[in-house]
């Protein structure tokens, strides 16, 4: 199944006196960066979530954010040393702002609580960290298949649209084909014309006709774009192949996009035929829009 690597996803959890909240997010990348904003005080989550993140996807830019929470009061305690210390910086601070003639609305409890030094959070025992650490990554493994569900469904969309596009690109090398060959029906009588050119011009000091023929006919084979257009076939079925197999597939596909536009540029400059060189420009827009639409497979 083809894969975006743009994703998104969030879930919201709890636990005892604990709430959080999980952000998933993936854009384009050559292959798999995973950039974590998670608590440094939970020994071991970095490594797991890594993990995690290395089974669900195989390439993308993915940032992974965690908002922990506490509730208000829960396993705090007061410094009293430092709340004597902000009450007497209050105090000083509303007598020279009184002698300035400026009014100062007062504190309240939970503005002193916020003063750095104030409030103090008991640290965690092993056990309440390690129960803390294994209901957050039961909620990551709840968000994970939601973040691949939303790169597959727009994965989806991806191939679909890409599909649409191989279809269009076989129709103009069908186009391409009878074009090719109505041209060398002409051929044979070109090369008859040229020959009788040439020598009349040449006059008696004209070289071998054979060796004319032989040399104009070499120029008509180099201008053959049958073998290009046999390569164009082979990669339009390749491409079909990758999008219909199970694996990931953006790599092979941007790859094959290179090869695609390498034999249209051929296409193009061999052609010496309006009609045949406008196929191979339509071909060259369409291989553009499926390198841009392959960029984002993973």
């Amino acid at each position: 199944m083809a894969r975006s690597m743009t994703g998104f996803a969030t879930r919201e959890g709890s636990f005892e006196d604990w709430t959080w909240t999980w952000d998933i997010r993936a854009v384009n990348g050559r292959g798999l960066d995973v950039k974590l904003r998670l608590p440094d005080w939970l020994p071991g989550l970095d490594r797991a979530v890594r993990a995690r993140i290395a089974k669900a996807a195989k390439r993308g830019n993915i940032s992974v954010a965690l908002r922990l929470n506490r509730a208000f009061g829960s396993g705090q305690s007061v410094n009293a040393e430092a709340l004597d210390a902000a009450l007497r910086a209050l105090s000083d601070l509303t007598l020279r702002a009184d002698q300035a003639g400026v009014q100062l609305s007062p504190p309240n409890a939970l503005d002193l609580l916020n003063f750095r030094g104030i409030s103090e959070t008991a640290p965690l025992s092993d056990e309440a960290l390690s129960s803390l650490q294994a209901a957050l990554l039961v909620d990551l493994d709840a968000a994970l298949p939601a973040f691949v569900e939303s790169r597959e469904r727009e994965g989806a969309a991806t191939a679909a649209g890409l599909t649409e596009a191989l279809d269009q690109v076989a129709g103009h090398l069908a186009t391409a084909r009878r074009l090719a060959k109505a041209r060398r029906d002409t051929q044979a009588s070109r090369l008859k014309t040229a020959t009788a050119q040439i020598l009349e011009a040449a006059g008696e000091g004209a070289p071998d006709p054979q060796r004319i023929a032989q040399e104009l006919a070499l120029l008509f084979v180099k201008a053959d774009v049958a073998e290009e257009l046999d390569r164009l076939d082979t990669h339009v079925s390749s491409a079909c192949e990758i999008l219909n197999a199970d694996a990931s597939m953006g790599r092979k596909l941007d790859f094959l996009m290179q090869e695609f536009n390498r034999e249209a540029n051929t296409l193009c400059s061999k052609s010496a035929d309006a009609a045949l060189t406008q196929v191979g420009l339509d071909l060259k827009v369409l291989i553009d829009q499926m390198r841009e639409q392959v960029q984002n497979l993973e």
